[in-house]
């Protein structure tokens, strides 16, 4: 089961970071998954910030910056994955 939580609002490609605008509850440990168009990566949230602090939660219209390991784009939307 895959929840909407977000959208990526900025990557900053030389960290691997991107950051999200939540419309739902994130933490460390969860398992996503990005889609933007035909494009689909999963990753579990290691490593969460919002305004450069280490957090291990989130929840809606934050802007939390999450350490990735693939790629993605500004645009793609965060699923939550069950």
């Amino acid at each position: 089961m895959e929840k909407e939580i977000g959208k990526i609002t900025h990557w900053f490609d030389k960290i691997n970071v991107a950051v999200v605008k939540l419309d739902g509850k994130l933490s460390k440990g969860d398992k996503i998954k990005i889609k933007k168009g035909d494009e689909e990566i999963e990753e579990v949230v290691e490593s969460m910030q919002i305004d450069h602090k280490d957090v291990d939660s989130a929840k809606k219209r934050d802007d939390v910056a999450i350490k990735l390991t693939q790629k993605t784009k500004e645009g793609a939307s965060i699923f939550l994955v069950k």
